[in-house]
């Protein structure tokens, strides 16, 4: 119910107030069962967009680094993650990643919408980077419609750094054509499978998003661009 209430009477109306908000393809969205929905990852201000223009409630699964400390700016994160429903998960590798995956199942086994960036983090610099094979360990676990999302804009509304967002710029949000992976069903734990099931969604997120594709982790850029 917080979650219905702040989106409706608050978020909602706000977003529309202090941006301008281009929404494409909405049709291509699941009205019910389960559904992922994979996006491009510019700005952390992506998981309140995207979220927000969709009808139906959409979990994210977010890292459980996010929400730790004791500080005011990790409980308030806290809080607002927990009204948004969204799921923190330790993404450290090893069994603490296997947890998370199987989160994201139950989500869809729930006949819910899950959202997921298929990068793993943030891009460096704008261009769009190899897929993390979680989303397709996932789709391994439970058979649901993936729509890839294009998001425009964001990066100059907050970019990297940024502590407010900048009002007034324009937003542009595309949902791409549904993408069905039940053919691999019952192929578990074939690593050439999840690299190509993973590989067909990030190519699906650039034909939207037409950003330059390079065959790296953005983990493994961004370092490289913090050593530089």
């Amino acid at each position: 119910m917080r979650y219905w209430l702040i989106k409706n009477l608050l978020a909602i109306p706000l977003l529309h107030l202090f941006f301008t908000i281009e929404v494409h393809g909405r049709e291509n969205l699941p009205r019910r069962g389960p559904g992922l929905i994979a996006s491009n990852h510019l700005s952390t201000i992506d998981s309140v967009f995207v979220p927000l223009v969709i009808p139906r409630h959409v979990t994210y699964l977010a890292k459980s680094q996010f929400t730790t400390g004791r500080s005011l700016g990790a409980w308030f994160r806290r809080e607002l993650m927990a009204t948004l429903g969204q799921l923190a998960i330790d993404r450290s590798g090893g069994s603490a990643s296997a947890a998370g995956i199987s989160a994201g199942a139950g989500v869809l086994q729930k006949g819910e919408l899950l959202g997921i960036y298929p990068e793993g983090t943030r891009s460096p610099d704008g261009r769009l980077y190899r897929g993390r094979t979680g989303i397709a360990r996932i789709l391994v676990e439970c058979q649901a419609p993936v729509v890839p999302v294009a998001v425009f804009g964001t990066p100059q509304i907050m970019p990297k750094g940024a502590k407010f967002p900048r009002l007034g710029r324009r937003v542009i949000i595309v949902f791409g054509e549904p993408l069905d992976f039940t053919r691999y069903a019952g192929i578990a734990e074939d690593r050439f499978v999840l690299r190509a099931i993973t590989d067909e969604i990030v190519h699906a997120i650039s034909k939207l998003s037409g950003q330059e594709y390079t065959d790296v982790y953005a983990t493994t850029a961004g370092r490289a661009t913090a050593d530089a």
